[in-house]
């Protein structure tokens, strides 16, 4: 079946975070480009299926046109799929009957909005979660408690959530789940002062980069990583998930060195120190990293530069290790050896690999017109971009 669908759309992403603060969905969001042009429901469903099987993780349709909607309603959706619907479709009675088939089926809806009116009875019962905006949340005014007077009969996740203070008290409140990227107010807080959780962890693996960027002796390299067997575990779990694609198991730091070579070795000890802070709050920020890698590796793909494509993904997973250290760039770039291209991106915010990560962020940001604008910087198709984040979200499943 044609993919034609990714050219007529644009994908953003977004976390579904729960009060351990781990990811335990993704949210797609679907842009049409041209609102007057009909959009096939039967194709976004296979290239979703092609990222989020069926017997895999889940994920959450947030489909910005009224007849793909209407379209998915009536379509055969795999369970591990959710669907959000907009608060004015669940009340048009033309729709009950729908809304409960994919009930009866075990799809998951969820009520995105505030109703203005009433819903139908017996749809009430097809919605697990309704989506509450933080600026249209009643409760939020009133500190974190809620008011004895609002009610809900639909536990809610919290969308709209951009701070740490937020997130938390939107659990206080009762929220199931945040949705979105609450890495703004983690900045504040871990460059208040102190040493970061893990500190000794993230020491242990800038000493093993600088050796790496040295091309020392396997001897020495391996007596550092001995200092925490944590982390040879980490790094060999890394090196031999499906996502590397490496046709033999590797048995230990010095075989993964043989097969690898130190460069592409260093682009996984940059993922491991991306994701080894053990601060909880950090925990979307670490996901967040790891997907900024891998996307930002997939936009170059096709140049056929293996030093573009390896320089794309460390600035992709170090773009928030200054959250991590509580230390700007300008200071860490001082310890951490990163090729010029990744320090011009990461310390001045200019350089070739800027307008990557401005694309990026409006993927993130689930913007559609910084995605146009960003894609028009680079002169980059719609439909190149869409398949770039399909497959950086495809390994990203794999490394989870």
């Amino acid at each position: 079946m044609s993919d034609a669908i990714l050219g007529q759309v644009a994908l953003g992403y977004s976390p579904f975070i729960d009060r351990n603060r781990a990811v335990t969905a993704t949210r797609l969001t679907v842009f049409p480009l041209k609102p007057d042009v009909p959009l096939d429901a039967a194709q976004l469903l296979q290239t979703v299926a092609g990222v989020w099987p069926a017997d895999g993780a889940r994920v959450s349709l947030n489909v910005a046109s009224e007849s793909l909607l209407q379209d998915l309603l009536k379509a055969e959706v795999a369970t591990n799929v959710m669907i959000e619907i907009p608060a004015f479709m669940a009340g048009e009675p033309d729709n009950v009957q729908a809304l409960l088939a994919l009930h009866k089926h075990g799809n998951t809806m969820l009520l995105k909005g505030r109703p203005v009116k009433e819903l139908p009875r017996e749809v009430l019962p097809c919605f697990k979660y309704s989506i509450i905006d933080l600026s249209d949340d009643r409760r939020a005014g009133e500190g974190a408690h809620a008011p004895g007077a609002v009610t809900r009969s639909i536990p809610h996740v919290q969308s709209g959530i951009h701070s740490v203070t937020d997130m938390e008290n939107s659990f206080t409140r009762g929220a199931a789940a945040v949705l979105g990227w609450p890495i703004d107010d983690v900045v504040n807080m871990t460059m208040a002062g102190g040493k970061p959780a893990g500190q000794t962890d993230l020491q242990v693996i800038v000493e093993l980069i600088n050796r790496v960027d040295k091309q020392e002796p396997i001897e020495k390299l391996e007596g550092t990583l001995k200092r925490d067997p944590s982390l040879a575990f980490k790094l060999m779990r890394y090196i031999n998930s499906p996502a590397f694609g490496l046709s033999v198991e590797i048995s230990s730091f010095r075989h993964a060195i043989m097969m690898l070579g130190y460069q592409r070795l260093k682009r996984w000890l940059a993922l491991l120190l991306a994701t080894a802070s053990k601060d909880s709050n950090l925990k979307p920020v670490m996901f967040a990293a790891v997907r900024r890698g891998l996307l930002m590796e997939e936009l170059v793909r096709s140049s056929g530069d293996d030093e573009m494509r390896n320089e794309m993904f460390i600035c992709g997973v170090f773009s928030l290790l200054d959250r991590m250290f509580k230390q700007p760039f300008s200071e860490l770039m001082r310890t951490i050896p990163v090729p010029q291209r990744v320090y011009q991106a990461l310390v001045d915010g200019e350089g070739p690999y800027q307008p990557y990560f401005e694309l990026v962020r409006a993927v993130e940001a689930e913007s559609l017109f910084d995605f146009k604008s960003a894609a028009d910087n680079l002169m980059m198709s719609v439909g190149e971009i869409n398949r770039a984040e399909l497959r950086a979200l495809t390994a990203a499943a794999q490394l989870d």
